[in-house]
């Protein structure tokens, strides 16, 4: 059978395979859900019969307590009234107990906490009927235990009411108990018609298999036999072509001899072990690197090198592509201490079935090499200087921004704060002879005032802040955080972990600060965010500041977007600061779980 044939088999056995698998998958899901939906359902039917025990024993109950009751009047003994009274007492208990537990449920009872909606409205007709009766039977009782007694005739009327009202009762009552019967029989019906779908869903399944799995193997398993008839002539083909291949061998194994004995005068060649040892090296390549064909057990990268390092470097391309092979550029030494590049080719090779070699072929590539290590010095000479140019430029750019936010904001400190102050006071001594709408009036100008004032001194706050000159970055974000969380309602908290206290150049506190500015800002106006903690930590190479919000975050093509610096002038604004100082910006966000941004500056 061919290799086609071979493979073509197998794909269509894992085929059948996965086949089977789903289909039994099928029925186990069917037999379980079977199972739990039956059980689910007995479960639910085991207290039908206590239900309808309850129920029934409720009109047996209300006729014992009518008879009770009007068995009162034919008693002239007192002590055989109060004899009554207990019966009455402890029948009245059970009846309203269990009249309850139907409607509301009591685990005591086995009853459930739940009717339809026919039973519910019956019940809700019954309840006045219930009412009357269980009202006018503790008022007997109590009239009888009252000291001294009341006569019959003081609670005639209750006897009276007990007895107008126990027929319509009992007919109520039964018919609850019907439809708790009808409703229980309804449930048995519904059991029964899902198990008769389950059946034959199962069936369906079972079929299925027969249909798309056990007929298709039968078939493939025909031809597989086929296969294997023709595989045999075959065979007895190929061995008679054996001998044919024998003598073709013969003359290949002539002419690869003639092929190796050019590649040694023409390539650099060799073969090796997979431990490195040499086997064989070409002409070429012994004479590049003076390799003596009389040393035995040479390591090919003790060969290729004498600097260590770059022994390290073959030893470890050899050990780790010893199976797969490899392509590529390395450094040899020659013995002389020149360098030389090759463009070298590791191919894994079996000569014979239990013993397996690598063929290495490789070119020297040393003029081309030091051409391309010139250019990319170059390259990046250009690269630097550039780089150089642009910091120089940002570093301008930044330093113009806080001078500028610096003027705005003693303009608006000294300037429109003053004059807004001025306003409020100046409104707040009006005097108009219609007091109640000048008053209201007043109330809204002063409202409005005060938050002119309050937005002027946000907007001072964010532009200057004072603790960032005199005390530092930590002092700064802290005061930050805390006229943020005052002035927004907002639980914006400060955590530094580490205790770090150190002053930093001024440029980096200040695109620190920016930057952290920046993202609470963000959290408070776009995440729709109700807590933010900035945590601040360091080591002694690194200051990490982290910012985590419990906002709406990012979609996540919106996030790409930031990452790619589309996220609007804020983020860029951020990347263009953290670049500047030579640090490293991450954003993590995802929908309904917040966002976090992370700043890492090293020290």
């Amino acid at each position: 059978m061919t290799d086609n044939g071979n493979s073509l088999d197998q794909r269509t056995f894992n085929k059948l395979s996965r086949l089977y698998i789903i289909a039994l998958s099928a029925i186990a899901v069917s037999v379980i859900a079977s199972q739990i939906l039956i059980r689910k359902h007995l479960n639910d039917q085991q207290s039908d019969s206590t239900v309808i025990n309850v129920a029934g024993r409720q009109r047996m109950l209300s006729q014992k307590l009518t008879k009770d009751i009007v068995s009162l009047s034919a008693e002239s003994s007192m002590e055989d009234r109060v004899f009554l009274k207990d019966k009455i007492k402890e029948t009245l208990h059970i009846w309203e107990l269990s009249h309850h537990a139907l409607q509301k449920g009591n685990d005591s009872l086995g009853l459930p906490k739940k009717n339809s909606k026919a039973v519910t409205d019956k019940f809700r007709v019954l309840n006045p009927i219930f009412d009357t009766i269980s009202v006018a039977s503790k008022s007997i009782i109590e009239r009888i235990e009252n000291i001294p007694p009341m006569p019959i005739s003081a609670f005639a009327k209750e006897i009276e009411q007990v007895k107008a009202n126990e027929g319509d009762f009992l007919m109520l009552m039964d018919d609850i108990v019907n439809q708790y019967d009808l409703e229980a029989d309804e449930k048995v019906s519904w059991l029964r018609n899902l198990e008769i779908w389950l059946m034959c869903f199962t069936l369906l399944i079972l079929l299925g298999e027969f249909m798309f799995i056990f007929w298709p193997t039968a078939k493939n398993v025909k031809n597989i036999l086929a296969d294997l008839l023709f595989a045999e002539q075959r065979a007895k083909k190929m061995a008679f072509e054996a001998d044919e291949l024998s003598i073709a061998k013969e003359k290949s194994i002539k002419e690869l001899r003639a092929l190796s004995h050019a590649m040694d005068e023409t390539l650099l060649f060799a073969r090796i072990a997979p431990n490195g040892q040499v086997l064989h090296m070409g002409n070429k390549f012994s004479r590049l690197f003076r390799f003596s064909k009389l040393d035995e057990n040479v390591l090919f990268w003790k060969v290729l090198s004498t600097a260590e390092n770059e022994q390290l470097i073959i030893e470890d391309i050899i050990v780790k592509h010893k199976k797969t092979g490899w392509q590529g550029e390395l450094k040899g030494t020659t013995k002389d201490g020149d360098g030389v590049w090759l463009e070298m080719s590791v191919i894994p090779f079996s000569p014979t079935e239990d013993r397996s070699e690598l063929l290495i072929i490789a070119s020297e590539i040393t003029e081309r090499k030091k051409a391309q290590l010139e250019i990319e010095r170059l390259t990046k000479q250009s690269f630097e200087e550039k780089m150089s140019q642009q910091k120089i430029i940002s570093s301008k750019i930044i330093e113009n921004q806080e001078k500028e936010q610096n003027r705005i904001a003693k303009d608006v400190h000294d300037g429109i704060g003053q004059m807004l102050t001025g306003l409020k006071y100046n409104l707040e001594s009006i005097d108009t002879k219609d007091v109640k709408k000048a008053t209201a009036k007043i109330e809204h100008l002063k409202e409005l005032t005060s938050n002119i004032i309050k937005g002027v001194r946000t907007a001072t706050f964010n532009l200057t802040p004072p603790e960032l000159t005199d005390h530092g970055v930590v002092p700064a974000i802290t005061k930050l955080t805390q006229e943020l969380s005052r002035l927004t309602g907002k639980q914006i908290m400060f955590f530094n972990k580490t205790d770090f206290n150190q002053r930093l150049d001024s440029l980096t506190e200040i695109n620190i600060y920016r930057i952290t500015q920046e993202a609470i800002n963000n959290a408070i106006k776009y995440a729709d965010s109700t807590h933010i903690l900035v945590s601040l930590a360091h080591s002694e190479n690194m200051l990490s500041i982290v910012v985590d919000d419990n906002g709406k975050g990012f979609e996540p093509s919106k996030v790409e977007k930031v990452k790619n610096g589309d996220g609007g002038m804020g983020m860029t604004f951020m990347r263009e600061r953290i670049n500047f100082i030579g640090g490293r910006l991450f954003l993590n966000s995802e929908v309904g779980k917040g966002t976090r941004v992370t700043l890492n500056i090293p020290l």
